[in-house]
């Protein structure tokens, strides 16, 4: 277990309060909120049938398919600066 102190944060997504107990600095979890809270209104507003289970679903697809574009993206840029040391 670890002996970092834990913080609690209230935040507001998609109109429901949770708190978030983590390690990480409030202005960051926060932060992670608003992106979340964002992109549910987001695909609400393009699908405004779909119950907020089905929302939460897509929007956690979402995330997960442009945090995977993003990796790729870093390899990509890693391997090019990896070429031009050698």
């Amino acid at each position: 277990m670890s002996d970092t102190p834990k913080n609690r944060t209230n935040v507001d997504i998609f109109g429901t309060q949770y708190v978030v107990i983590g390690e990480e600095p409030s202005s960051h979890v926060r932060l992670v909120a608003s992106i979340v809270d964002k992109k549910m209104r987001e695909i609400q507003g393009k699908n405004p049938i779909l119950d907020s289970n089905k929302l939460a679903v897509l929007t956690a697809v979402n995330i997960v398919n442009d945090y995977i574009k993003l990796l790729d993206r870093v390899e990509l840029l890693e391997n090019e600066l990896k070429r031009e040391k050698d």
